[in-house]
């Protein structure tokens, strides 16, 4: 496993990393009926963080700014209200 800092692990404490990986543990041993040590289950959680993380990064961004834009209309209508 590479010591190199990857871009989520500033977004995930120790405790929630090591969560995962023991989830991703007991999912292998019960669903597949395989072991895997913490080392294989991390380089698993890392590869989906790679993969998935930027999509649901952006998502929620997206998602954000809709929201921002209702609220911000809704903003305007109030104001608007306010001329006489």
């Amino acid at each position: 496993m590479s010591t190199l800092k990857k871009p989520w692990d500033s977004l995930i404490t120790d405790e929630e990393r090591n969560g995962a990986v023991d989830k991703i543990m007991t999912y292998f041993a019960e669903e597949r009926d395989e072991e895997i040590g913490r080392i294989a289950a991390a380089e698993v959680l890392d590869m989906f963080l790679e993969v998935l993380g930027p999509k649901i990064f952006n998502t929620g961004l997206l998602e954000g700014k809709a929201w921002l834009k209702i609220r911000l209309t809704d903003m305007e209508v109030d104001y608007d209200m306010l001329l006489r």
